[in-house]
Formats: C-alpha cells, structure tokens, sequence
C-alpha cells in the first residue's frame, strides 16, 4: 500500500486486534469469579469492561461497513447496547471480539487516503452524528486503547500477570509478537506487507 494514512489505521487494525488477542488470552486464565469480580475503574469489573469495549466496536463497525457499503445508517442503536453486557464467559467474549477485531481489519483494507473524509453516520437517541472515516476511526482506536488500558490495570490486581501490549510497531519487537501473530493466523509479512 503506498497511501501512508490509510495505511496507519490498517496498522493501527492490526495492532487492535493483536493487543486484544493478548489481553483476552491473559483474561482467560482467570477463574470465573476474578473475571466477574467488582474492581476499581470506569466499568466495575474486567467482564464489564471488555464487554462495553466489544459493544462499542459493533457500534462503529456497522456504521463504517454501512458506509462503505452504501447502506443507510442503523436506526436502532440500542440493539447493540441491550443487554449492556453479552457476555458472561471470556471464552465468549474471545470468539466475539476476535470476529469484530477481523471484521475492522477487513473495513481498514479498503481504505485510500482519497476516502479517509468520507462522512460516516450515526443515529443517535438525541442526535445524529456525522464524522469523517478519520475521525471516527481515530476514536474508535482510542476508546479501545482506553477501556483496554483500564482491564489490563484490573488484571495487574490478579494472579494472573498483565501481557504487554506495546510490541507491536517496532522492527526490533518482531519476535516478541511472533507466537500471537501465528496464534491469530497472521505474520509480519501479512501485517506490515
């Protein structure tokens, strides 16, 4: 690919779905009860976190597939929020998260810098909402690093020990990511080209 923004945000793809893949492989050492047991942050568990992060991702996925696709925007956004949280097991939220994390990397390879301020909408309760593919990818990456930044801080309060999630971009780390790339079904060739 030779357009270097639309580049960044398959990367940035890559990278949220790599990060997700390791922090929910650690998540799926816990027991049952550390999973769903109230701790400190935004949501009041690591299964209240990560099933927001993963419903905030269908969320914004629709609305960028709908876009691509020339279809109309979702009237019914709260499909995506009832129940507020899906998921009771991680397994469940591995398989699910994994789709959505697949689903954006499909969305980010048909990307050009030509169609990166192409509106995306959506409808909100109170109000439309219209943002660029820039910007709403933007957010989207950055609420992911948010609420995943907050469940891998509740892990920290665990037995078992938080993954890093800052080997992806550097040359130097290739080897560091190599098993969660083969464990994915990916390699630094199909990533990085």
């Amino acid at each position: 690919m030779s357009n270097p923004l639309s580049r960044h945000f398959l990367s940035m793809a890559y990278n949220n779905a790599w990060a997700n893949h390791r922090l929910l492989k650690a998540c799926s050492q816990l027991s049952q009860e550390a999973f769903v047991a109230p701790r400190t942050g935004f949501f009041p568990s690591i299964k209240a976190t990560l099933n927001h992060n993963l419903t905030v991702d269908w969320l914004y996925i629709d609305a960028l597939e709908r876009e691509l696709h020339g279809k109309p925007p979702n009237g019914d956004i709260a499909t995506f929020f009832e129940p507020e949280e899906h998921y009771a097991a991680c397994a469940d939220l591995q398989r699910e998260q994994r789709l959505a994390d697949h689903r954006l990397i499909e969305y980010a390879k048909h990307l050009t810098d030509t169609t990166l301020e192409r509106p995306v909408t959506i409808i909100r309760p109170r109000a439309t909402q219209r943002e660029t593919r820039t910007r709403l990818l933007g957010h989207l990456f950055q609420h992911q690093i948010h609420h995943r930044g907050q469940a891998h801080a509740m892990l920290s309060a665990t037995a078992v020990a938080p993954p890093q999630l800052d080997e992806f971009f550097c040359e130097m780390d290739t080897a560091l990511r190599a098993t969660d790339l083969a464990e994915m079904g990916l390699s630094e060739r199909q990533v990085w080209g």
